[in-house]
């Protein structure tokens, strides 16, 4: 502190210095035109017109030269040069035009379908009919397990039934002759039906033996081998250590990749636009693109709209679907959504480069007929890629897209001229870039 303090105090004595020195030369100053001043007071009309009449060849030359060089001046430095002349700038003639309302969201691509194979009774693999990654068909025969044991009693009570389904209708005959009681058939009947109902559960159960696809989709990875022992409701996945495998989770699990869904959030106050739409049965159509390089881009529909709000994120989850003929996309892919929400009809459309953000609020720059530019207020109720769409000036006014930089009320602009290779575009003002 003592440093800081001593520093100051220097400041402060050579500040008063500084102060003292102007004093006294402008008290000198002072001393030294007293005497001229004191003079001018005693110029009056008949010295100045005696003064004038002595120097009048002298005055005269002196104000020809001034006249001369003011001439000169002007001539070889212009006022339009001074100025800076027209600001050269790039305009566009605004027109009414159909904008569609786009809605930017994230998502992720998920399966239409997904389905994990998992044994229904507890037996082991005898034959594997899938590979890994296979293409698979709805009703194609996966995998068949030991059925031995689950054939042998499906026969036997098949027989049982077929034997009672006679023993009933012996009965039936006998009854006619009064032979047997009604009772005698009734017990016929019931015992055939309770046969015939095992041999159905047994023919169930053997069907249980042969494990088919239930949608066409790829195979994922087979989790199972020959003489592998699977348990009905069981998890089956495979963990591979440096003594054994062993499989727990899903024996395999298909995959339907095509088509694909993109499942991804809208933003609670998007909602009424989506819903809006959606009254008009007019499908709401989306372009999805897969992962960060911009090359793969599907087009499709909306399926459905979520019918309630998730209130953690304030947006609804909606589920898209797209082709996937050439099964390029994968489930668990990021993906970029861009929703058709609805069409702006007959809107004033500008680029967004014409609007100058001022402490004013938004403006663009109008041209008139005479070249001169004035400035007008715009309010903005939608924006993407480029394109603003605005209030606040008519169809026919012709802005200023470019060259925008120091322009105030009243200046004046010229069109920068076409360069000699581009042709200049047949239904609209001029658009080139200034050199």
């Amino acid at each position: 502190m003592s440093k800081i303090e001593s520093s100051l105090d220097r400041l402060f004595a050579k500040l008063v210095q500084f102060k003292d020195i102007g004093k006294t030369r402008l008290c000198a100053l002072w001393q030294r035109l007293s005497p001229y001043l004191g003079q001018l007071q005693k110029i009056d009309y008949p010295t100045t017109k005696a003064f004038v009449i002595r120097f009048k060849w002298r005055i005269l030359l002196i104000l020809i030269v001034f006249y001369a060089g003011s001439k000169a001046y002007d001539y070889y430095f212009p006022a339009s040069k001074k100025g800076g002349g027209p600001q050269v700038i790039t305009s566009v003639v605004v027109e009414k035009k159909d904008i569609p309302l786009v809605i930017e969201a994230t998502g992720t691509t998920v399966s239409n379908s997904i389905v994990d194979i998992r044994p229904m009774v507890t037996n082991t693999v005898s034959k594997i009919h899938v590979k890994d990654g296979q293409e698979v068909k709805e009703g194609q025969l996966l995998f068949t397990l030991d059925d031995r044991n689950d054939k042998a009693n499906y026969e036997k009570l098949k027989a049982l039934a077929d034997d009672a389904q006679k023993q009933y209708l012996r009965a039936k005959e006998l009854v006619e002759k009064n032979f047997i009681s009604k009772a005698g058939l009734e017990t016929s009947l019931a015992n055939a039906k309770s046969a015939q109902a095992a041999a159905r559960s047994a023919e169930v159960q053997l069907s249980f033996d042969s494990i088919r696809s239930p949608i066409n989709g790829r195979a994922g990875i087979v989790n199972v081998f020959p003489g592998s022992l699977v348990q009905a409701s069981n998890i089956v996945s495979t963990a591979t250590n440096s003594t054994a495998t062993s499989s727990v989770g899903s024996m395999v699990t298909i995959t339907q990749l095509n088509p694909m869904n993109v499942q991804f959030v809208i933003p609670e106050k998007d909602i009424p636009i989506i819903l809006e739409n959606r009254k008009s049965d007019v499908p709401l159509t989306v372009k999805v693109t897969i992962g960060n390089t911009g090359k793969n881009t599907y087009e499709g529909q909306v399926l459905v709209i979520d019918n309630q709000v998730d209130p953690l994120i304030a947006a609804v989850r909606v589920k898209a679907q797209i082709p996937n003929d050439k099964l390029e996309v994968l489930p668990g892919q990021f993906a970029r959504v861009s929703l058709n929400a609805n069409t702006l009809k007959d809107v004033i459309a500008v680029p967004t480069q014409a609007i100058v953000i001022g402490p004013a609020g938004r403006l663009v720059y109008v041209v008139d007929k005479d070249d001169k530019v004035t400035a007008k207020p715009v309010k903005t109720t939608y924006e993407y890629l480029g394109t603003s769409v605005i209030t606040g000036i008519n169809a026919g006014d012709r802005i200023v897209v470019e060259g925008k930089q120091n322009l105030r009320t009243g200046s004046k602009v010229r069109e920068a001229k076409a360069a000699k290779s581009e042709k200049p575009p047949a239904d609209k003002t001029t658009t080139a870039e200034p050199k």
